[in-house]
């Protein structure tokens, strides 16, 4: 054993470098899963639907709880006075643009394009059961649509992948712990976790639940951007088209995560966000920024009056596993490995600025994106019934967003320029994700960049053998997420005890608990050095 600038005991890890287990089980369990694809597509469709069903149905109201569990404590926890204690002992790395930028780009992927467009217009034609008896198409069906994409994309979303469980990684790794999902067990198990069997299978499942979610989102970029190719310019929307978007996106992905967090990473979300902030403009001015402000104002309204009952819904079972279940089992398949992005980019933050500017500030941001492009798609289809459910019916999520743009003025150049940004938030997820996955693969505090750039070419070329076979493919993957879920969901419940606890006592080191004069709190720091290094050797956080 060593010990760290704390002197908490660090584990010893053995071979540094690639862990040859948990790189070999999660990728050839992609591997397996593409072969068996590609040969039965029928058969893997059928297992995937069956795993959905039963996970959304066994499992679907124990994650709702765990979103909302995580998001009140996160709130209460920034409400405190040990919210002011720093996490880690350094200035932060990053300026808070660059750092919120690289959380939001991150987080908000492809679906922050196709389905701020298209999910606000599935609930305005169609009202969520727990809205029955609003009409469809309605002045309140637009509060409603808004409301429940609110719901999904909101506060709850980005709590479950921002708060506790990488307060608890940033705590354990200034002890020693290493940046993989298994340092989430850390309250559990103490250090022993580190050359744990139990933390193995942990970082293996956490690893292929976030490479599904990844290469889902690829693979419809590829589907949606060959799409509006075709419907701007006229260029066959065939696979070979999709092929090349997957491959430029693969190389953009690659080429970012070799340069590492703080070149290309960053750099990557920097522009990303500019562009965002750009068609965001763009739409309001060449559509109806008053109405904009209108619907999300009356969204947000309801999401607020409405939050806890919209969250927690358990009425109709086809519908909540279908919406609700769906996002919130993907977004848990993703938390373990955000948690370790987040943590590495947020080292020398307080608990507070973490949980606000990962659980609160962005989801008010998403939430006015979702306005601004859903709500311009409703607007449309107000103004002229199936000029956006039309093209949304007969081809899915990618005629959503081109619709939407060949209802404005200058419809060419918006339209390119939500290809642009649909492509630079997949290659910013990708990227961020190859980082997280590689760093799960590793034993070394820093992942090779020619593994992280590995997983960036595995995952893209895993969305192109699995397009070629229809979207089917990359839908039962999609799908295979919310199957991973369970175990990642059990594997984030002790975050929900042990962050606060973890909080408290980084305050009580830093004096700073309220309950406590700066002098009583540091008149014996063995004291309170023992009782840290005592939790550390595997007493429950």
């Amino acid at each position: 054993m060593s010990t760290d600038s704390r002197g908490a005991a660090a584990p010893t890890v053995r071979g540094g470098g690639v862990d040859r287990v948990v790189t070999a089980t999660s990728a050839g369990s992609l591997l397996v899963f593409v072969a068996a694809a590609i040969a039965a597509p029928d058969t893997v469709g059928s297992w995937v639907t069956t795993g959905f069903t039963k996970s959304a149905e066994w499992f679907g109201f124990y994650w709702q709880v765990l979103m909302v569990a995580t998001f009140a404590v996160a709130l209460l926890l920034a409400a405190t006075p040990w919210a002011r204690a720093r996490l880690g002992d350094v200035k932060p790395e990053f300026s808070r643009f660059k750092w919120v930028a690289m959380i939001m780009c991150t987080l908000l992927a492809g679906g922050g394009v196709f389905w701020a467009a298209a999910e606000p217009m599935y609930h305005f034609l169609n009202a969520p059961p727990h809205f029955e008896g609003v009409e469809p198409g309605s002045a309140r069906a637009v509060d409603v649509a808004l409301a429940q994409s609110f719901v999904h994309w909101g506060f709850l979303a980005w709590a479950i992948l921002g708060s506790l469980a990488a307060i608890v990684m940033m705590y354990a790794a200034e002890r020693g712990m290493p940046l993989r999902p298994r340092t989430l067990l850390y309250p559990l198990l103490g250090s022993r976790v580190a050359t744990s069997p139990i933390g193995t299978v942990a970082d293996v499942v956490c690893i292929v639940a976030v490479v599904a979610g990844t290469v889902g989102p690829i693979g419809f970029l590829g589907l949606q951007v060959s799409y509006g190719l075709s419907s701007l310019f006229g260029i066959p929307d065939v696979y070979g088209v999709q092929l090349a978007v997957i491959a430029v996106l693969t190389a953009v992905a690659a080429v970012s995560v070799v340069s590492g967090v703080n070149r290309g990473i960053q750099l990557l979300s920097r522009v990303n966000v500019w562009l965002a902030l750009a068609l965001m403009v763009a739409v309001l001015v060449l559509g109806s920024a008053w109405y904009v402000v209108k619907a999300f104002v009356g969204g947000f309204g309801v999401y607020i009056t409405d939050f806890v009952d919209m969250s927690l819904y358990s009425g109709d079972s086809a519908w909540r596993s279908g919406w609700t279940v769906f996002f919130f089992g993907w977004f848990l398949g993703y938390a373990p490995l955000m948690a370790i992005f987040i943590a590495r980019i947020s080292r020398g933050r307080t608990v507070r600025d973490l949980i606000i500017s990962t659980s609160v500030l962005p989801p008010v941001a998403t939430c006015l994106w979702f306005s601004v492009l859903g709500g311009t798609g409703i607007m449309l289809e107000q103004r002229d019934p199936g000029e956006i459910s039309g093209p949304l019916g007969d081809a899915g999520l990618p005629a959503a967003v081109m619709a939407i743009t060949e209802g404005l003025p200058l419809s060419l150049l918006v339209g390119v320029g939500f290809l642009l940004l649909t492509i630079m938030f997949v290659a910013t997820t990708a990227d961020s994700m190859s980082y997280a996955v590689a760093q799960s693969c590793t034993t070394r505090d820093h992942a090779d960049p020619r593994l992280r750039a590995v997983w960036a070419v595995l995952m893209g070329a895993a969305a192109a053998v699995l397009i070629s076979i229809g979207d089917g493919g990359i839908t039962a993957l999609q799908s295979f997420i919310v199957v991973t879920a369970v175990p990642v969901g059990f594997i984030l419940l002790p975050s929900l005890v042990a962050a606060p606890v973890m909080v408290r006592r980084l305050a009580v080191e830093q004096g700073l608990t309220g309950w406590r004069t700066p002098h009583s709190s540091t008149t014996n720091p063995t004291t309170s050095t023992s009782a840290s290094h005592e939790a550390d050797e595997g007493a429950n956080a």
